[in-house]
């Protein structure tokens, strides 16, 4: 090629109307594909070669052209050196290798700044805007009604005072399973009964899962006491004790009330000598320690039997039952007696005394005289009023016991479960 070409190809350049877009990009990724490898002398400014040092002579097909872009791509690109290997390269951002990702703590931020755990609803919230439920109690109710809903009161004694009540049954619980058993050496006090009310509170007012086990070396009567019943035993958890793997399997055994009570029956099986020996209620034990948080135990009267030894060595809380008569009341004095005595000081301080009434009328004994007597003894006493619903001997309902009787009950689930919180969390 001559200066004299060069020369002619520079005023083809100068008098191209296509000059101005050279370097404009085209709208759509298949012309730029189809585009990239395409010549562009005529819309790319050639640079002017001195007249005095022409280019040499082409050796091969394909001329060189120096600085000149022989492509669409390197137009566009001329910073450049090489064209990426695969048409449609992707641009990888990659993270920075000295910036670490990390939370920061309350205490690690500067000065003046806040975190958003400070953004809480009590801080956000205007009270005067937040519509506070409807109030419980005669008198705050009709106010409310009768003002539009404007005016609330809020609850009356007696509803605060059973909401603080269920807040007491409630509260959590630190730690592994708790067992509770019940005690008395006499039939006939209401020991199945104090098991079977401890039990429905218990499970009517909390979250977790609660299980009361009749583990009486005899035949024993508890599983009656509820609605509901699965029509297996102990003697059939014992058995299944190494194939249990989940919650199922357990409920499969069980029987659960409407409280959301599990109860465990006694074994029925006359043929058995005994229901239950000390080795099975460890089993028992051992299993409902991984799926419930409260055990219950209906103990039998015989504090000496094995199953006995080895539900006072796993309790955390003792409940004893006393009868409203003298020799009642005396032998249940003597429980505690035999208990610190062998060994239970530590539990008896912490046992709760329930003053079960299964008789109608008045007492003969003073119940004042007989508490007193208890307090001096235990940490708190209990008193369970007489109940005909219960006196029938059939299936309790927890919903149809009378207001004291259930206030009872309820009391009684909130003491104890106030002796196992200021205890140390299980293992």
């Amino acid at each position: 090629m001559e200066v004299d070409e060069w020369t002619g190809a520079e005023s083809v350049y100068d008098s191209s109307s296509a000059f101005e877009d050279a370097s404009v990009v085209e709208d759509t990724v298949a012309d730029a594909d189809r585009q990239e490898d395409a010549p562009l002398f005529a819309n790319t400014p050639v640079e002017t070669a001195p007249a005095s040092a022409p280019p040499a002579p082409s050796t091969g097909s394909t001329p060189t052209t120096g600085s000149i872009p022989s492509t669409r791509w390197e137009a566009q690109h001329p910073d450049v050196e090489e064209r990426p290997d695969h048409p449609h390269a992707v641009e990888r951002v990659i993270p920075r290798a000295d910036v670490t990702m990390t939370s920061k703590r309350l205490g690690e931020f500067e000065a003046g700044r806040e975190t958003a755990d400070l953004l809480t609803a009590d801080r956000l919230l205007d009270p005067h805007q937040i519509v506070r439920p409807e109030p419980e109690g005669t008198w705050q109710h009709f106010v409310y009604s009768i003002s539009g809903h404007r005016i609330n009161l809020g609850d009356g004694k007696r509803a605060r005072a059973r909401k603080e009540l269920d807040r007491r049954i409630a509260a959590s619980l630190n730690g592994g399973a708790r067992f509770v058993p019940v005690l008395s050496r006499k039939g006939g006090v209401g020991k199945t009964t104090v098991t079977t009310l401890l039990g429905m509170a218990l499970a009517d007012a909390r979250d977790d899962r609660i299980i009361a086990v009749d583990a009486n070396p005899d035949r024993g009567t508890l599983a009656e006491r509820i609605s509901r019943s699965s029509g297996k035993t102990v003697r059939d958890l014992v058995k299944a004790r190494s194939e249990v793997t989940g919650y199922n399997d357990i409920s499969n055994i069980v029987a659960r009330d409407e409280t959301r009570l599990d109860v465990l029956a006694s074994g029925t099986d006359p043929r058995v000598s005994e229901a239950l020996n000390d080795r099975d209620y460890h089993d028992i034990a051992s299993i409902a320690a991984h799926y419930y948080s409260i055990v219950l135990t209906d103990t039998g009267t015989g504090i000496v039997h094995s199953v006995m030894g080895a539900t006072l060595d796993l309790a955390d809380q003792l409940v004893v039952v006393a009868g409203l008569s003298v020799d009642e009341a005396r032998l249940a004095s003597e429980t505690l007696t035999w208990l610190e005595t062998n060994g239970y000081a530590e539990q008896v301080r912490n046992t709760i005394v329930v003053l079960n009434s299964s008789r109608p009328g008045t007492p003969l004994v003073r119940q004042d005289e007989l508490e007193g007597h208890f307090r001096t003894r235990v940490r708190s006493v209990v008193r369970v009023p007489y109940d005909p619903h219960i006196a029938a001997g059939s299936a309790i309902s927890f919903r149809d016991l009378q207001p004291a009787t259930r206030l009872a009950a309820r009391d009684l689930a909130a003491s104890v479960v106030e002796g196992l919180r200021a205890l140390a969390p299980a293992a």
